[in-house]
């Protein structure tokens, strides 16, 4: 084991090195194939929110509502019309939710810098959102947990994070490049939550993930 290190999703022992750059080194679990930098190389919160900051993302960014529509488009199959959703981690331009609000849909919001209402947190919903996000997360098993405990039985998470690619192909991989990612999932990192937090997937493609909570 590299010392002082265990994985943040499974939270095994059974780490190796995977790759390092002249910017900070990244670890690989064995047993649910995360890679993620160490605990001693994460951003601070200062550091996160100044990259946050120069986000242009907005509701009239065309470009910007056919990205999130990778997982807007396919979660609409396992939702019904009327439901309550949160966003979460909507960043500084919302519109994730605005869109699921122009079909009718009953929307709330977090984000820990720009939107922190806690209220959220004591709520359930039908349904939650979390685009571009886990990437970032410290603690991703601890904000999954709670996120999931969050769905009614039945109630849907939707997750977006680009697939970390294979081995050959991670050192030119441009979404390491981002100080602000340092989690790194596959499929199967996925099917370990799924049973983690006992929610069936039934979507999975080009970095999407839809789970279903099962009880």
């Amino acid at each position: 084991m590299l010392k002082g290190n265990i994985c943040p999703v499974c939270k095994a022992i059974n780490v190796e090195s995977y790759y390092s750059d002249n910017k900070r080194d990244y670890l690989l679990c064995k047993e649910c194939n995360l890679v993620f930098v160490p605990v001693n190389q994460l951003p601070t919160i200062d550091i996160e929110k100044k990259k946050y900051d120069q986000h242009q993302n907005s509701p009239q960014d065309s470009g910007y509502r056919a990205f999130l529509s990778k997982l807007f488009i396919p979660i609409q199959k396992y939702i019904v019309p009327n439901s309550c959703g949160l966003d979460f981690g909507s960043g500084p331009g919302p519109t994730l939710s605005k869109m699921f609000e122009e079909l009718g849909y009953k929307m709330d919001i977090y984000d820990i810098f720009y939107a922190r209402n806690n209220e959220v947190f004591k709520k359930e919903y039908d349904f939650i959102t979390t685009t571009e996000v886990i990437e970032h997360l410290h603690k991703p098993r601890e904000e999954l947990v709670r996120l999931a405990n969050m769905l009614k039985v039945g109630g849907i998470l939707g997750i977006m994070t680009a697939f970390r690619p294979e081995k050959e192909k991670f050192a030119s991989w441009y979404y390491k490049n981002d100080l602000t990612h340092v989690r790194f999932f596959t499929p199967k990192t996925f099917e370990y939550l799924s049973k983690l937090l006992k929610m069936e997937i039934v979507y999975i493609d080009n970095g999407v993930v839809i789970l279903k909570k099962q009880h």
